[in-house]
């Protein structure tokens, strides 16, 4: 099965930082590919905007030895190449100050969709929305996209959306998070909401407890001071694992449209309890056979900062009363791999003494490395000899479901898509970014306060031993991160 493409409309994207790595690694690949497959009308037009000194030629040259790099057999599409590259163009902009605004205006079409990627530090969201606004580049039709993070506390991300809002209403704000554009994750919401068969047992009545975790095998070499002032609780928690938990726990929305769909993942942060310190476990990966540890990276033998982190939720509402959520991230860690796995409780009367103890069913949603969904039950052996029971998978991964074109499409060049279709269903509102920092806050000041040092643990392994007495002490355990 191939899934069809739909054309967009013709449109003008500026790309601010498009010198930078996520431009050259994420973004200008991204849209090769949408070209390549005709989703990118014949009139879209990409401009690069930085602050370096560099004539079209120049720039296209650097896309093009981007594209080579990071798109697959990129040098076997020559003439799709040359034919992209014809579509980009370079203006220099000083984002704080006025050189090159002229030169960018000059570029931009009238009466055609404008966005706008602010591929750069946060600390430059609000210089340049407020230079596109005294330069008359921004219309009310246009889109801006930005990047995390979005603050680095409360106040800091109530300050960010106060820039933003000065200058554009809040439907022309795009705070693109990549993980909501993962194939998987927009199944979640087609699996609970279009098919009987989930709904109704998508309760504490019958879920026993939810496990989101995203687990990462590479440390934090070459980021190390940046993600030291972060910590996976800023870095993934507050965002990538809180949108899993929203999309995961939302009631139904009243209808597909952007603001039902983001009002309900609101209700659901909302509805957070206040999470115990003795239910959050923290860790920080030491060093071992060669390899640097955390503090190694981080370039400070003394830090607190956490590179692990797993902790009980619950969610304070009818439907979820009794049936907590596991969160674990980390780096380091075993494998890379990301799920959402959705235990079901046991038969309220077990007439098999051998499943005594055993897990229940799970339906388990894999976001990587390889995007399916598998559900995991019980069933009678084959052959003579009573009744032997055995624990089997019905697994569907996406690639061989449904053709290779369903794994090829990035999760940045569908989000794209979707800021020039005008669609901001997988985009956060800013009241969402607040209340998820406002659930957040008092968890890590009751670190910042206590100055207790994370435990550590070996890379390659699942995290510290404490995590896993997290669901020990209540019957229960971690799925096993696989290799």
């Amino acid at each position: 099965m191939v899934s069809r493409v739909i054309p967009v409309d013709p449109f003008d994207l500026v790309v601010f930082g498009a010198t930078g790595d996520l431009a050259k690694r994420k973004i200008l690949p991204g849209l090769f590919h949408r070209f390549t497959v005709g989703q990118m009308p014949e009139d879209a037009r990409v401009i690069g905007a930085a602050r370096s000194d560099m004539d079209n030629t120049a720039f296209q040259a650097l896309v093009r030895q981007s594209l080579l790099e990071f798109v697959p057999n990129a040098d076997d599409l020559t003439a799709e190449l040359d034919l992209f590259l014809s579509k980009l163009s370079y203006v220099c902009v000083d984002a704080k100050g006025t050189k090159g605004w002229d030169n960018l205006v000059s570029e931009l079409r009238p009466d055609t969709i404008r966005a706008f990627y602010l591929s750069v530090t946060p600390s430059l969201f609000g210089a340049i929305a407020a230079n596109m606004n005294a330069h008359g580049i921004a219309t009310k039709d246009s889109r801006i996209v930005v990047e995390k993070p979005f603050g680095h506390d409360l106040a800091s991300a109530k300050a960010l959306n106060s820039e933003l809002r000065r200058n554009f209403e809040e439907s022309q704000i795009y705070r693109i998070d990549h993980y909501l554009g993962k194939e998987t994750v927009q199944n979640l919401m087609a699996l609970r909401f279009a098919n009987s068969l989930w709904e109704p047992l998508w309760n504490s009545t019958h879920i026993d407890h939810v496990q989101i975790t995203v687990a990462e095998s590479l440390g934090v070499e070459g980021r190390g001071e940046y993600y030291d002032k972060s910590g996976a609780m800023r870095d993934m928690v507050q965002n990538h694992l809180m949108q899993l938990l929203c999309l995961t726990a939302m009631e139904p929305p009243s209808r597909l449209t952007p603001n039902a769909v983001r009002d309900e993942k609101v209700k659901v942060i909302e509805a957070l309890e206040p999470v115990e310190q003795s239910d959050i476990v923290r860790g920080q990966y030491r060093g071992r056979d060669g390899e640097g540890s955390y503090r190694d990276h981080a370039g400070d033998p003394e830090s607190l900062t956490e590179s692990f982190v797993a902790m009980k939720v619950k969610v304070g509402n009818w439907r979820w009363s009794g049936t907590p959520f596991y969160l674990r991230t980390g780096k380091k860690l075993r494998a890379r791999t990301s799920e959402i796995a959705v235990v079901f409780r046991d038969p309220p009367h077990m007439i098999f003494p051998a499943l005594e103890g055993r897990r229940g069913n799970a339906l388990i949603i894999r976001l990587q490395p390889d995007e399916g969904i598998t559900l995991r039950t019980t069933i009678k052996e084959p052959g003579p000899g009573g009744m032997r029971l055995a624990e089997v998978s019905l697994d569907m991964t996406f690639a061989e479901a449904l053709g290779a074109d369903a794994e090829a499409q990035d999760a940045y060049e569908r989000l794209i898509m979707d800021v020039i279709r005008g669609d901001q269903t997988l985009f956060m509102r800013g009241d969402e970014v607040e209340a998820a920092w406002a659930w957040a806050d008092p968890i890590i000041s009751g670190w910042e306060e206590s100055r207790l040092a994370p435990a550590r643990y070996d890379p390659g392994s699942s995290g510290p031993e404490d995590a896993l007495m997290l669901m020990h002490r209540e019957g229960r355990r971690w799925r096993e991160i696989e290799v």
